[in-house]
């Protein structure tokens, strides 16, 4: 599966060459950058293209390599936290009890044990900082609940991420977009001992 962005107001922003290819036909794809790069974007145009949905400003092609057109699915951890939306579960007291009393990252394990394994088989799940309010090992837990949605439910995930866990696993393919291409990432030297990383 390709993504072919002809023109994307944000990318043409950020100085990316247009059409911008995207390679996406790993099962297991992790979108990495600094702050800002596009990652979130990125991640948003494809959940538009998988919908055949327009976007002002936004033209492109995808190449579903003679698949039909996948069930989609975007959770975003920060807009689509349940404990924000107790309403949702007032049918369901058990699950609204548990998440005013559960911590986020709970919450959010709760989502890779019960929630996204009850999608169809075959979806492309979209996952826009999955790791948020995780601790190391929960991240490494949701690597392998990635894993297993892949190997035994057939789903294609794409991860917005910034976890380290996540993008150095053998089993991932790395889209770098701070570099503007398709490669694993190589760590950043670290800052100078003693020296100002503000200023």
């Amino acid at each position: 599966m390709y993504l072919k962005i002809l023109t994307h107001p944000v990318f043409i922003n950020l100085n990316f060459h247009m059409p911008m290819v995207v390679d996406l036909s790993h099962p297991l794809v992790m979108l990495a950058g600094e702050n800002g790069t596009g990652k979130s974007t990125l991640l948003h145009s494809i959940y538009y293209a998988l919908k055949n949905e327009q976007v002002e400003h936004y033209s492109y092609r995808i190449d579903l390599a003679g698949q039909e057109t996948p069930n989609v699915f975007l959770f975003d951890a920060e807009q689509h936290n349940p404990r924000n939306q107790l309403e949702l579960f007032t049918e369901n007291p058990q699950m609204k009890e548990f998440l005013s009393m559960a911590s986020h990252g709970q919450v959010m394990l709760t989502m890779f044990k019960e929630a996204f394994p009850s999608l169809p088989e075959g979806t492309v799940l979209l996952l826009d900082e999955p790791e948020m309010a995780l601790s190391q090992s929960n991240q490494r837990r949701i690597l392998m609940m990635l894993k297993e949605l892949v190997d035994q439910k057939d789903m294609r995930i794409i991860a917005a991420t910034h976890s380290q866990i996540l993008l150095e696993s053998a089993e991932t393919y790395v889209i770098n977009l701070d570099d503007h291409i398709n490669r694993n990432v190589i760590p950043d030297a670290m800052p100078t001992p003693g020296q100002s990383q503000i200023n």
